[in-house]
C-alpha cells in the first residue's frame, strides 16, 4: 500500500535531503488547500531548517511536491523526521491541490511541527509561501 506525502522543504527534488526521499514524484507543483505557517527556524547548535507548523488557517498556502511512498519508505522518512520524539515532527494529513488545477483536491501526509515547539527557536524567519533554494542556504546535508 502506498501513501502520498507532501514535501515542502529539504526533501523536495533539488534540495539538500532529496536523496532520502525515495518516493515516486506525482504531478507538478501542489499547495496546501488552507494556509499554514512555514518558517525557517534555527535552534541553538543546529542548522536553519524549514518547519511547517500545525496551525491551519495561519500563514500562506504552501507550495510543495507530492510523492508516493511505500510503507517501508514511509517508515524511513518517519525516522529521519524523528516522528514520535519530543523535538521531532509529527506526521499528519493535509489537503493539497494542484496549482494548475485548484479543484483537484488530494489528501496527503506531511511533516509538521507543533506550535509549542516554536518556543525553542533561536530565530524564526517567515512565514513563507515556499521554501526556496535561497532559504536553504545554511542547511547542511543530514548525515544520520
Amino acid at each position: 500500500m502506498s501513501t502520498l506525502v507532501f514535501v515542502y522543504g529539504t526533501l523536495k527534488e533539488g534540495f539538500p535531503n532529496f536523496g532520502r526521499n525515495v518516493g515516486r514524484r506525482v504531478g507538478g507543483v501542489v499547495r496546501t488547500r488552507v494556509p499554514y505557517p512555514l518558517y525557517v527556524v534555527q535552534l541553538p547548535g543546529e542548522d536553519r531548517a524549514p518547519w511547517l507548523v500545525d496551525s491551519p488557517g495561519q500563514g500562506h498556502p504552501v507550495l510543495g511536491q507530492l510523492f508516493e511512498v511505500d510503507a517501508a519508505d514511509l517508515a524511513a522518512m518517519d525516522r529521519f523526521e524523528e516522528v514520535g520524539l519530543p523535538t521531532g515532527y509529527q506526521r499528519a494529513e493535509v489537503v493539497v491541490e494542484a496549482v494548475d488545477a485548484p479543484h483537484a483536491v488530494l489528501h496527503a501526509q506531511a511533516y509538521l511541527k507543533r506550535p509549542d515547539q516554536c518556543a525553542a527557536a533561536q530565530s524564526m524567519e517567515g512565514p513563507f509561501a515556499e521554501y526556496t533554494l535561497a532559504l536553504a542556504v545554511g542547511y547542511r546535508l543530514a548525515t544520520t
